[in-house]
C-alpha cells in the first residue's frame, strides 16, 4: 500500500491554516516583535476561503467554499531570571462541500506551545520548548483508483531542551536533547494494507553537541555531533518480505543515525547575517532485511536581511536522510522495505512593511525527495509551494487580511500528483 507522503510533511500543519493557505511553507525569520510586557493576549480570527482541491487529489478532484474560526490565548510570564509562557490555538473549520455531499464538513485542531528560559548566571542558561497539536490530516487519501478523503485523528508531540554554556570569553558549548512523538488513531490494518499507526506511529529522539568558537564579534566558527535513534511504535504488519516469506512489523523501519558537520555563524553586516552547517549522516536500519545503512552528505544553510523596521528576507537550504515516510512497499530482489527518503529542501520568504498599517509577504518552497529501499528505490517526489498574504491593520486592535497559495507535487509513486488552489479573506481582532 502507498499513503500520501505529504501527512509527514504536514503533520504540524493546523488543518484550517493549510485549508487557508496562510501556514508558512518552511520555518522561516520571524523577528521578534509586539509588546513584550504584556502578560495575556487574546484574539480570533474568522476567515472564508476557497479550496479548488481540498483532498489534494490526483483525480475526482473537488473544490469547496468554507470558513474557519480560530482563537487563540497567549500567556507570556517574564520573571528576574526566568521566562515562561505558553501558547492555546484552536481551529474549527467548515467545508461546504462537504456537507453538499452528506459527509462530516468540519475540522478540528488543538495546538499548546509551551517555553520555559531561565538564566542560572552569566555564563549557563537553559530553554525548554514544547509543542503539542492534536489535528485530524486533511491531506490524507486512501490508495483506491478514486482518492477520498480519509481525515483521522492524530497526535504529535515535540519537546526540545537545550542547555548553553559559556566556558571562556571565546569558547562555548550547546547541548540539546529533542524528542518528537507521533500517533496517529487510523490503526488495525495488515500487509497489503497497512494502516497509518502501523507505518508513522513512532518516537524520535534527538541528542546533539555543539562546540563554538568566537573568533571574531561578527563570526562563530562550530563543530559538531547528532545522534538519533527513531523507533516506530505500531506494532502492526506493514509488509510481507518475498524472499523470506517472514512479515515485516512497524519495527522493521526502527533507525540510528550519526550526523558530523562543521559550520559557521556571521554577521555580514548589522542586518545582513548567515549561517551554515556541512557535514555527513550515517542511518542504520538494523531491523530491516540485511540490516542495511546509508551515507549521505548533510547541509543546512541560510542567510537574512533585515532591510528596514518590520521588513526583512530570508532564503535558505537543507539537505538530509529523513527517516520517516508514508509510502511502504518491499522490493522483490533486495526483500528491503522502503525506509527512508533523501530530502532536498529550497525555501524562501520576504515580509515587507508598505506603510506602517499595510504588510505584504510572500513564501516560497521547493523540495526533492528520493526514496531509499522497497520497489519505490530511486523514485522521486517534487513539491513546490507559493504563498502571498496582505495585512491590514485598520485600528488598534483589529486587521483584516487577503492571501492565496498555490500547490504543486508530483511524483513517480502512482495517483500521488496534485495540483491546489487556495484563496482566503479574514478579519482578526486581539486584545
Amino acid at each position: 500500500m502507498q499513503v500520501s507522503r505529504r501527512v509527514m510533511k504536514k503533520f504540524f500543519m493546523s488543518v484550517g491554516l493549510a485549508a487557508a493557505g496562510t501556514a508558512s511553507l518552511h520555518a522561516a525569520y520571524t523577528p521578534e516583535a509586539g509588546d513584550n510586557s504584556k502578560l495575556w493576549t487574546l484574539s480570533a480570527t474568522l476567515r472564508g476561503f476557497y479550496d479548488d482541491n481540498y483532498n489534494t487529489a490526483h483525480s475526482n478532484v473537488k473544490g469547496s467554499f468554507g470558513a474557519e474560526v480560530s482563537p487563540q490565548f497567549t500567556l507570556n510570564v517574564p520573571l528576574s531570571q526566568t521566562e515562561l509562557g505558553m501558547r492555546y490555538t484552536y481551529g474549527l473549520y467548515y467545508y461546504q462541500e462537504r456537507q453538499n455531499l452528506g459527509q462530516n464538513p468540519y475540522d478540528q485542531t488543538h495546538q499548546l506551545d509551551l517555553w520555559l528560559d531561565h538564566a542560572f548566571n552569566a555564563r549557563w542558561s537553559a530553554k525548554l520548548q514544547d509543542s503539542v497539536v492534536v489535528s485530524k490530516e486533511p491531506d490524507l487519501r486512501s490508495a483506491a483508483a478514486v482518492p477520498q478523503r480519509t481525515s483521522q485523528d492524530s497526535i504529535g508531540n515535540r519537546a526540545r531542551l537545550t542547555l548553553d554554556t559559556d566556558w571562556t570569553r571565546l569558547f562555548s558549548t550547546e547541548l540539546s536533547y529533542q524528542n518528537g512523538y507521533y500517533y496517529y488513531l487510523n490503526n488495525g490494518g495488515n500487509a497489503g494494507a497497512p494502516s497509518l499507526a502501523g507505518l508513522l506511529n513512532r518516537d524520535e529522539n534527538l541528542i546533539s553537541i555543539d562546540f563554538k568558537w568566537n573568533v571574531k564579534p561578527t563570526t562563530v566558527l562550530l563543530v559538531g555531533y547528532q545522534y538519533g535513534q527513531n523507533f516506530y511504535t505500531g506494532n502492526e504488519a506493514i509488509g510481507v518480505n518475498p524472499i523470506t516469506g517472514n512479515t515485516d512489523f512497524s519495527s522493521v523501519r526502527d533507525s540510528l543515525s550519526h550526523y558530523v558537520y562543521v559550520g559557521v555563524q556571521h554577521a555580514f553586516l548589522e542586518n545582513l547575517s548567515g549561517s551554515a552547517k556541512v557535514g555527513a549522516q550515517y542511518v542504520d536500519n538494523y531491523n530491516d532485511f540485511g540490516s542495511p545503512t546509508s551515507f549521505g552528505p548533510y547541509l543546512d544553510a541560510s542567510l537574512i536581511y533585515t532591510y528596514s523596521p518590520g521588513s526583512y528576507a530570508q532564503i535558505g537550504v537543507t539537505h538530509s536522510l529523513n527517516n520517516a515516510t508514508a509510502v511502504s512497499s518491499v522490493s522483490s530482489t533486495t526483500g528491503r522495505i522502503t525506509d527512508s527518503q533523501e530530502s532536498s529542501v529550497v525555501y524562501g520568504s520576504v515580509n515587507y512593511q508598505v506603510t506602517s498599517k499595510l504588510t505584504a509577504s510572500a513564501v516560497a518552497h521547493f523540495e526533492y525527495d528520493t526514496y531509499d529501499g522497497g520497489n519505490a528505490s530511486n523514485q522521486s517526489d517534487q513539491l513546490y509551494d507559493f504563498g502571498l498574504n496582505l495585512s491590514y491593520s485598520f485600528a488598534r486592535h483589529f486587521s483584516a487580511e487577503a492571501g492565496y497559495n498555490f500547490d504543486y507535487y508530483t511524483s513517480a509513486i502512482p495517483l500521488q500528483s496534485y495540483t491546489r488552489d487556495r484563496v482566503y479573506l479574514g478579519l482578526t481582532a486581539s486584545y
